[in-house]
């Protein structure tokens, strides 16, 4: 076992509650959607129990209709902001009387996860039996998006917050910023206490972040509401990409198991989804998956990383693929470069340093690495592999990484939380594969 393997191992042991995991210590002090689901993915491979306590917890904090929370609040800690307070998820009538939380959610991977920790566990009878007794609440999960984030009846669904993209202050969020006035809000930061503010979100996009969930609070957070009230209503790809990825999954265990009356429905939603992905996210000019602005009926034309995440998911046709790949190395993947940038390194709003604006993130290097296998584009796959590794042997488990080369020489181009909990999860996977 490498030593980067072993420390990798020792950050998820750091990181973990009882019965979660924190994606690290002080700046994220709560147990967060994806995170939770792809940090599983890591503690599988040496801990399955812990894999499998995790997504429990995740899944207890399911609200009446479905609805997973981004950020579940287990304990009380004044190192973040917005809190349980802010938040209020009590406003809405089918929320979790067991947990605070927040009225968002996150990218939805818990389905694709229970097939990861599947295909890792080493006594699949007992992994089988786990995923039998989680799997009919992930399938719940996916009904709430097709139900209630789908206004148009299209198989995709809107997120109603940047947060909910997971991929935060995204430079292709400017453009929505730019209808919006919202006040000015009074409150105390605590992520620039644990971080260099020049790596983090501004004082005003908070202001906007902070709004919207003003507004989502004001209707008891309404989908139907915030479907029609919300300045920011996005189909993302990535979201649903995950959300496509998921259901595959879905029906993969329902037939492992024998349970085939949930699988007619899922390819239903699969179908729809995939052809109205394909159709309205891709963009012929760019040469891949865009945002689609709902709210003013535009797409967002930009590349990031999120453009190539419909890999993972297999949405594309081998031609798209490729042409998709192409792209990407001509403009994320010259010699001076890692892969992959999160925002298009050639864009003016790009930002090697600053969070969702440039650096790399290890939880979509993985998605692209799985991706690429899919397509069997094996040796874009194996740079992205190796590019990933490399980032965290040079820096450590970093949060994000600059996407510059030359930037890597000091030890000092990883940015954000340090240990940070997908960081050495995903590591793992990769190491195992």
């Amino acid at each position: 076992m490498s030593e980067l393997y072993k420390k990798a191992i020792e950050v998820l042991e750091n990181n973990w509650r009882g019965r979660f995991s924190i994606p690290c210590a002080k700046l994220y002090p709560f147990q967060w959607f994806w995170d939770s689901g792809l940090i599983a993915i890591g503690l599988a491979h040496f801990d399955m129990e812990k894999a499998e306590t995790e997504i429990k917890t995740l899944l207890d904090s399911q609200w009446g209709n479905g609805f997973i929370p981004h950020i579940i609040f287990h304990s009380e800690s004044d190192s973040y902001f917005p809190g349980p307070d802010f938040h209020r998820s009590d406003l809405h009538p089918q929320s979790s009387k067991k947990y605070n939380s927040t009225g968002m959610t996150q990218p939805p991977v818990t389905g694709f996860v229970l097939e990861e920790i599947y295909r890792i566990s080493k006594d699949k009878k007992a992994t089988l039996k786990f995923i039998e007794s989680t799997i009919d609440k992930v399938f719940f999960n996916h009904q709430y998006f097709y139900n209630n984030r789908d206004p148009h009846n299209e198989g995709l669904v809107y997120i109603y917050h940047n947060w909910e993209s997971g991929t935060d202050n995204s430079p292709i969020w400017d453009d929505i910023w730019d209808t919006m006035n919202p006040p000015e809000y009074t409150f105390e930061r605590r992520d620039t206490t644990h971080v260099d503010p020049s790596q983090r979100p501004s004082k005003r996009e908070y202001d906007h972040y902070l709004y919207i969930i003003d507004i989502a609070k004001e209707h008891n957070y309404s989908d139907a509401k915030i479907a029609e009230l919300s300045p920011f209503l996005v189909q993302d790809p990535l979201f649903n990409a995950m959300l496509i990825k998921s259901n595959e999954s879905l029906i993969y265990l329902y037939e492992k198991l024998g349970k085939h009356e949930k699988v007619s429905q899922l390819k239903k939603w699969q179908e729809k989804s995939i052809q109205s992905f394909n159709s309205k996210l891709f963009d012929e000019e760019i040469g891949a998956y865009v945002h689609y602005d709902l709210r003013n009926e535009r797409p967002l034309q930009f590349l990031s990383s999120s453009s190539f995440s419909p890999l993972f998911a297999g949405i594309p046709d081998e031609e798209r693929a490729n042409a998709m790949v192409e792209i990407m190395l001509k403009k994320f993947g010259g010699e001076h470069q890692y892969l992959c940038a999160s925002f298009d390194p050639t864009s003016e709003r790009f930002n090697p340093k600053k969070y969702w604006r440039g650096p790399v993130w290890i939880n979509l290097n993985w998605m692209l690495y799985n991706g690429l296998k899919k397509y069997e584009i094996n040796d874009i796959a194996q740079r992205v592999k190796q590019d990933t590794i490399d980032m965290l042997q040079n820096n450590g488990f970093y949060e994000y990484f600059d996407s510059r080369k030359e930037m890597h020489n000091n030890g000092k181009a990883g940015y954000g939380g340090n240990n940070f909990s997908w960081s050495a999860a995903l590591l793992i996977d990769l190491l195992e594969g």
